[in-house]
C-alpha cells in the first residue's frame, strides 16, 4: 500500500508541494482547502500530468478533513502570505488562528501522522501546532532551514561559478532576519568557501540569505515564494515516507541541545519514520553562539504572541 500525505492549503505553496510529491511519486496526495473548489480543480489538473510525467499516484482535492485520515504526513501551509514591506511577524495573529484550526484537525483524522509545518511565522507556527496537536515532539517539524540552505547554496554557486548541488552550507537558527549562515561550514565539495571567496563577499551572501524571502516578496508584490518552500517541506516528507535518515535542518523542539530549550529552533537533524529521530549537536564558537541567542530572543517572543 503507498502512504498517503495531506497538504493543507492549496495556495502556491500547497498546489507546488502537491506538484513536487506527485513528480516525485512519494505518496497518494489529498489536498485541502477550505474555498470550495480550489483544491478539487487543482488536484485533478495536476492528475492529468500523470500521463505527460510518469507518475501514477492518487490526486484527491477537498474540503472536507476527513479526507485526511489516516495520513502519515500532513504538511500544513494554510495562512496569510507576506505583502511587500511586512514582516513574517506581521502575519501572527491571524495565521495563528489557522494553524491552530489545521493542527486540531489533523491530530483528530490523522494521530500517527508527523506534522511539517509550513505557514510563517514559522518557528511560532510549529510551536502551536506543537501545542494544539498535542504530539510528542520528534512529530512536528518546521520547514525553515532546508529552505534557507537552498538559498545560501544558490548565492554561493552563482558567486564561485560551480554546481550548486556541489555546494554545502548549513543555515540554522530562526526563520527570519536573525538566521544565522554558517560560513566556516559552508564547503564545495569538501574546499571551503572561505578558501575561495573574500570575507567581504562572504558577508553580503550572508545578508542576502537572512533577507531572500523579502527579496522574493518585494519582486512578486502580490505573494511570497513557493516553488523552493514547496519542493523543501516535499524534500522533508519523503525523508519521513522512505526511512531515508536524512540529515536535513529543520525547525525542531530543543531541550538542552546547543544551550537552548523549550523551543523552536532550526538545527541539523535526521529524519526518518518517526520525523526528527535526533538533532545533530556540534560545539559552536562564541560568535554562532550569539547570533543563535538573538534567534532564541526573537522566537521567545513569537511564542508569547500565540497566547499558548
Amino acid at each position: 500500500m503507498r502512504k498517503k500525505m495531506t497538504i493543507i492549503g492549496a495556495g502556491n505553496v500547497g498546489a507546488t508541494a502537491a506538484h513536487w510529491a506527485a513528480s516525485r511519486g512519494i505518496a497518494d496526495v489529498v489536498l485541502l482547502d477550505v474555498v470550495e473548489g480550489v483544491p478539487q480543480g487543482k488536484a485533478l489538473d495536476l492528475s492529468q500530468a500523470g500521463p505527460v510525467d510518469g507518475f501514477s499516484v492518487s490526486l484527491t482535492g477537498s474540503n472536507d478533513f476527513a479526507d485526511s485520515a489516516g495520513s502519515d504526513v500532513v504538511i500544513i501551509t494554510a495562512g496569510l502570505a507576506r505583502k511587500p514591506g511586512m514582516s513574517r511577524d506581521d502575519l501572527l495573529a491571524k495565521n495563528v488562528a489557522i494553524v491552530k484550526s489545521c493542527a486540531e484537525q489533523a491530530a483528530k483524522h490523522s494521530p500517527e501522522a508527523v506534522l511539517i509545518v509550513v505557514t510563517n511565522p514559522i518557528d511560532a507556527m510549529v510551536y502551536t501546532a506543537f501545542k494544539v496537536s498535542g504530539f510528542p515532539k520528534n512529530r512536528v517539524i518546521g520547514m525553515a532551514g532546508v529552505l534557507d540552505s537552498a538559498r545560501y547554496r544558490t548565492f554561493l554557486a552563482q558567486a564561485l561559478g560551480v554546481a550548486p548541488r556541489d555546494v554545502n552550507a548549513l543555515v540554522m537558527g530562526i526563520h527570519g532576519d536573525n538566521m544565522l549562515p554558517l560560513v566556516r561550514l559552508a564547503n564545495v565539495a569538501g574546499v571551503p568557501v572561505s578558501a575561495l571567496l573574500s570575507e567581504e563577499e562572504l558577508a553580503a551572501i550572508v545578508k542576502r540569505t537572512q533577507h531572500g524571502g523579502a527579496e522574493i516578496v518585494n519582486h512578486l508584490k502580490t505573494g511570497s515564494a513557493f516553488y523552493t518552500p514547496g519542493l523543501a517541506a516535499v524534500e522533508m516528507a519523503e525523508a519521513v515516507l522512505a526511512d531515508s535518515k536524512r540529515v536535513l535542518p529543520c525547525a525542531a523542539y530543543l531541550e538542552g541541545e546547543f544551550g537552548f530549550s523549550g523551543c523552536f529552533l532550526g538545527v541539523p537533524v535526521v529524519i526518518g519514520a518517526s520525523g526528527v529521530e535526533r538533532i545533530l549537536e556540534f560545539p559552536l564558537t562564541d560568535e554562532e553562539k550569539a547570533a543563535m541567542a538573538e534567534s532564541e530572543v526573537a522566537v521567545r517572543k513569537q511564542m508569547a504572541a500565540t497566547g499558548l
